[in-house]
């Protein structure tokens, strides 16, 4: 499996720095975010990253399905990653609408938008990964709390085009998680693994709040062998909301990223 630098890790660090201290450092691939893209240009960075030589691993994000425009969105997003050769769209699947209680009905309507998406991403050779979430993200951010239910999600649509997200940081708690990677291997479903680690006491911004690897309590490892086991051989996405991390300069930062990963998940 292949090391890979997500964006959001280096979050201040410019694009085109990014892309050359990736280079530099032998990093051979990046996840790349809608914003930082769209300011920088889809074109010149595809160009950019190419001309580095790097891969990128994926773009995040599309989901948030309960906003009135999110099936436009989401189209624009499959567009975005096409053009930036991203073969994965990370699809955080959004909240409960303001004011609502429906989880059953919200649920309903990621079925339903990725039912319409997925033929759409296929066309463009783009394969939507649907993203678990921590359970303390379901009023807002994602009502997809499990890997099961996401499994679940993409098993009527085909696995080329739908597949789902194995996040160290978001799924380490739970018990069946071990059986939800062996399933996602079996059902060709495993579509981008990603690590981070869990720290307590949580931070006061629990959404800038991952830990850098093995500073907390997630076993890492035993996450990597697992997916390894399904026969994944895709990359590795070292995915931390950190704002400690955030104020490093970006190959500080890398440097410190590689060299954990390579104590704590190899």
């Amino acid at each position: 499996m292949m090391f890979s630098l997500n964006q959001w890790t280096t979050r201040h660090w410019p694009l085109p720095d990014l892309a050359a201290g990736c280079a530099a450092a032998g990093v051979a691939g990046v996840g790349l975010w809608r914003e930082p893209v769209a300011e920088h240009g889809t074109a010149r960075t595809a160009k950019l990253v190419r001309d580095h030589g790097l891969a990128v691993t994926s773009l995040c994000r599309g989901g948030f399905f309960q906003e009135p425009d999110a099936l436009d969105d989401n189209r624009r997003a499959v567009e975005e990653a096409a053009a930036l050769g991203a073969p994965v769209l990370v699809l955080v699947s959004g909240g409960l609408p303001p004011g609502s209680r429906d989880l059953d009905g919200a649920r309903s309507r990621v079925a339903d938008a990725l039912a319409a998406l997925a033929p759409y991403a296929g066309e463009h050779g783009v394969r939507l990964a649907i993203e678990p979430l921590h359970p303390m993200y379901c009023s807002d951010r994602c009502v997809v709390s499990t890997l099961a239910q996401a499994l679940d999600l993409a098993a009527p649509l085909p696995p080329e085009q739908v597949g789902v997200v194995i996040d160290t940081y978001h799924l380490w708690w739970d018990p069946a998680a071990w059986d939800g990677i062996a399933r996602a291997g079996a059902e060709d479903r495993l579509a981008l693994f990603q690590v981070a680690d869990w720290v307590t006491p949580l931070p006061e911004g629990v959404l800038t709040g991952r830990g850098m690897l093995g500073d907390g309590c997630v076993d890492l490892r035993r996450f990597r062998t697992a997916v390894e086991a399904t026969g994944y051989t895709g990359p590795v996405e070292a995915e931390i909301f950190n704002d400690e991390l955030w104020t490093m300069p970006g190959p500080k930062a890398l440097n410190l990223t590689l060299t954990r990963y390579k104590s704590h998940v190899l």
